[in-house]
């Protein structure tokens, strides 16, 4: 029996719940992008404020849907070894929905785009935020759905270490150039700097989407009194936890590590409880992304 190609395999993994989310999210930033910024000329970021900048500079024809396409797939392409076959087919069709759905605003639908926007005017200020607030939950649902919706990102996944940089910092390295070459173009830097705006309110939208709104903490307690403390978080919040015997270095005496899930309202009252229990207790708190559950738990 012959074995299946591996890039068949991989594409079996495609689902279809995946891409009616990539398909609101392509519509969702073709919204925010072509109704808030392109009007008064606001740039997104990465390739997509590259395209905004080249539609404008360049004859009419050449349109922010054609250059969204001619510069994003050939990225999403050069990435398909790193970021696998799934990743590169959800990105690529987000990208397609992105801009077919820019082109419909523009050309197909009787919206006028030309001068203002048609829901905040000429207030650079408003443009600049809903622009972003809207683009950055369409990357950020795309994100979530698998894909991603600008070529950059994964241009920094691949060469980001390489030179020395974060993911984070080399995306913001790229948009910095952009809005400079963006100043220099069009002689002025009002435009450029208000587009600085809109990218920190997509970036900040994005991790909203893809982290939650609402962070789970992690909580590790070390404490020398481990059943009376998951005893008494047990009772309170009728949450599971682990126990992890540790050693102390200096000390050399043994302790346990408690690991336990919860939200941000239960902070305070965990710290108290502990610390009634075990006033020498170590607390640590960190920020949790997402919480993914059992069939077993969900069912308790």
């Amino acid at each position: 029996m012959k074995q299946t190609p591996k890039i068949l395999q991989e594409l079996r993994g495609l689902k279809a719940s995946r891409f009616l989310l990539l398909t609101v999210a392509g519509l969702v930033n073709a919204f925010g992008i072509t109704i808030f910024l392109s009007p008064v000329k606001l740039y997104d970021s990465g390739i997509s404020g590259t395209s905004m900048l080249l539609a404008q500079i360049t004859p009419e024809a050449w349109t922010l849907s054609i250059f969204l396409i001619l510069l994003n797939v050939p990225l999403f392409l050069y990435g398909l070894k790193r970021q696998g076959v799934v990743f590169t087919v959800y990105a690529i069709y987000a990208v397609a929905v992105y801009s077919l759905g820019a082109w419909l605003i523009t050309d197909v639908l009787p919206v006028d785009v030309t001068m203002a926007s048609p829901l905040a005017g000429s207030d650079l200020l408003l443009c600049a935020l809903f622009g972003g607030l809207i683009s950055g939950l369409g990357s950020g649902l795309a994100i979530r759905a698998g894909g991603a919706m600008d070529g950059i990102e994964v241009m920094a996944v691949i060469f980001a270490k390489r030179l020395g940089l974060s993911v984070g910092s080399f995306v913001m390295a790229y948009n910095v150039v952009l809005y400079i070459i963006c100043g220099v173009v069009i002689h002025s830097w009002i435009l450029p700097l208000y587009s600085i705006v809109t990218y920190m309110a997509a970036l900040k939208t994005v991790d909203y989407i893809v982290e939650g709104l609402d962070r789970s903490k992690a909580v590790f307690v070390v404490t020398v009194k481990p059943e009376e403390v998951c005893a008494a978080l047990s009772q309170v919040f009728e949450q599971g936890m682990t126990m992890v015997e540790a050693k102390g270095f200096y000390s050399g005496s043994q302790r346990t590590m408690v690991y336990i899930v919860l939200n941000r309202f239960q902070i305070s009252r965990m710290k108290d409880l502990v610390h009634a229990i075990d006033p020498a207790a170590y607390i640590t708190i960190h920020d949790v992304a997402d919480v993914f559950k059992t069939n077993q738990e969900l069912s308790k």
